[in-house]
């Protein structure tokens, strides 16, 4: 089993039982949206000492801690599941890490994205637009595709600007992505 030497954060002890179903790690769980300050400061110890990796779930509240720790610790890693992946297999319960399947998990910890300071304005508005991610019917579609496809989540136009640009995607890649898109969506 693969041993990961940074501090994996995630929400909750379900999480964690399935990250160590994938990997050697150590976790730290914030159970829950609300980050103290407390946890803020635990979690500065911890990058500086052992890096941390931010592996929250696919929805509103797990962009909601990214963000947060994102903003308060330079140079954090991510880990991003797809929506799909973090689907549970009963009716109810809700999306997240947890139900990700060990394969998954480990594809995740395998593409991380490290965050920049100060992130370079590469990609704008008028990409989006020029690329259909923006301003069409099936803008939404196209952006959750391609945000798959680059592994960095979902966002809407404003936030996948700033994660394209935050996680230094480059146009070759970006590019390569919109014509996997495309060909897709003329097989159809």
């Amino acid at each position: 089993m693969i041993r990961i030497k940074e501090v994996i954060v995630v929400e909750g002890k379900d999480d964690t039982k399935q990250i160590l179903k994938a990997v050697d790690a150590d976790t730290y769980e914030t159970n829950g949206s609300a980050i103290s300050t407390a946890d803020l400061a635990k979690l500065k110890k911890l990058q500086a000492s052992r890096g941390l990796i931010v592996f929250t779930d696919p929805d509103f509240n797990g962009e909601r801690i990214r963000k947060i720790i994102s903003e308060a610790i330079p140079g954090v890693k991510h880990a991003f599941i797809k929506r799909k992946d973090g689907v549970p297999t009963e009716a109810h319960g809700s999306l997240g890490v947890e139900h990700a399947t060990p394969a998954v998990i480990k594809s995740a910890l395998e593409h991380l994205y490290t965050q920049t300071t100060t992130p370079q304005q590469v990609f704008k508005r008028e990409d989006l637009q020029k690329w259909g991610l923006t301003g069409q019917a099936d803008s939404r579609k196209r952006r959750e595709k391609l945000g798959q496809l680059l592994g960095i989540g979902y966002g809407n136009g404003k936030q996948l600007i700033h994660r394209l640009n935050m996680f230094q995607v480059d146009r070759a890649t970006f590019e390569q992505a919109i014509k996997q898109i495309n060909q897709e969506e003329d097989h159809e």
